[in-house]
């Protein structure tokens, strides 16, 4: 068995892919290289890709092809209707990254919340030792006991915010993007009432054709202005143009992005405009890559490819 490894950078230097020597022959390339994609793949039995579109273009010259493994729980860059139709098996790895990604959702809130960049600075710049007293609040900041978290997507990770938002005193919200009635702890509400009730909103949904742009300049309208938007799900989720819009004319007070229309960020994308972090705070899509987190990702592959090899579909993604 031939497994190739075609990104092999997105999980880290760190990361030790020896093991993988127990199951095959195995390939790396540390880089996604376009013009040669498809060639690298052509006599090989599993491909792990993590941002590569795996449609027709690319797999119909890979005869021997039997499984993909995608190195995130995420699987909207493949085309598993293809795949299926190949008798390609593409299997995924979930809940590896769920304290990680939580852990970055408040690290950002708090951030941002609390007005840290603001009050680091004062002290850094030398005002704080310039001041004459005691008191020092020219950035007014709340208490998060007794506000309302809205959350989009009650998977894992979203239920996971609203246990620790509800140790925080939160009243907790949440939209379902599929409309499944679920037996939650917290309260299901619409659309609407999710927007205009809500001091912070995080995303933590999956891109499909249910979430593309969920987050616009109509949702942001009806969001109230000391509301704190984070987006620890998919770039397509938010309107990048609509955000800054919103942000730059306060219809909203701040928000926290970890995922991006494009990645890395493009630098036509209208977000780059934004250079005040009290406002807008980025991070390089780096809520799941905590070195434990990583390190399970990768230990989930070689099971994933293992069982394959044991006649076993493992985290399999159906069409």
């Amino acid at each position: 068995m031939k497994i190739v490894f075609m990104e092999a950078q997105s999980l880290g230097e760190d990361m030790d892919l020896s093991m993988f020597a127990q199951l095959g022959e195995v390939e790396i390339y540390e880089m996604d290289t376009p013009a040669d994609n498809a060639k690298r793949i052509q006599d090989a039995d599993v491909v792990v890709m993590n941002k590569i579109r795996m449609d027709e273009a690319i797999l119909k010259d890979a005869k021997r092809l039997k499984l993909i493994c995608v190195t995130a729980t995420g699987t909207d860059c493949v085309d598993v209707a293809y795949a299926a139709s190949r008798g390609i098996a593409v299997s995924n790895v979930v809940a590896y990254s769920t304290e990680s990604v939580v852990q970055h959702t408040f690290a950002m809130l708090f951030y941002l919340w609390e007005k840290s960049r603001f009050y680091d600075d004062y002290v850094k710049s030398g005002e704080y030792s310039r001041q004459k007293g005691f008191g020092c609040y020219p950035e007014k900041f709340h208490e998060l006991a007794g506000k309302t978290w809205g959350i989009i997507g009650m998977g894992n990770i979203g239920r996971r915010v609203a246990q620790i938002a509800s140790c925080f005193g939160c009243r907790v919200l949440y939209y379902s993007t599929t409309g499944v009635e679920r037996q939650e702890d917290f309260a299901r509400v619409e659309w609407d009432v999710l927007l205009q009730e809500s001091d912070v909103i995080s995303i933590h949904a999956p891109l499909n054709d249910a979430t593309r742009e969920l987050i616009n300049a109509e949702a942001l309208r009806q969001m109230k202005k000391t509301a704190v938007l984070l987006n620890l799900g998919r770039g397509g989720i938010v309107s990048d143009a609509d955000l800054v819009e919103a942000l730059e004319s306060g219809e909203i007070a701040a928000a926290g992005l970890d995922v991006l229309n494009g990645e890395p960020i493009w630098l036509d994308n209208p977000l780059n405009r934004i250079k005040d972090s009290q406002k807008l705070y980025i991070t390089p899509h780096i809520a799941w890559a905590t070195v434990e987190a990583r390190t399970r990702c990768v230990q989930e592959v070689f099971e994933n490819i293992r069982s394959y090899q044991n006649g076993i579909v493992r985290n399999a993604v159906k069409a």
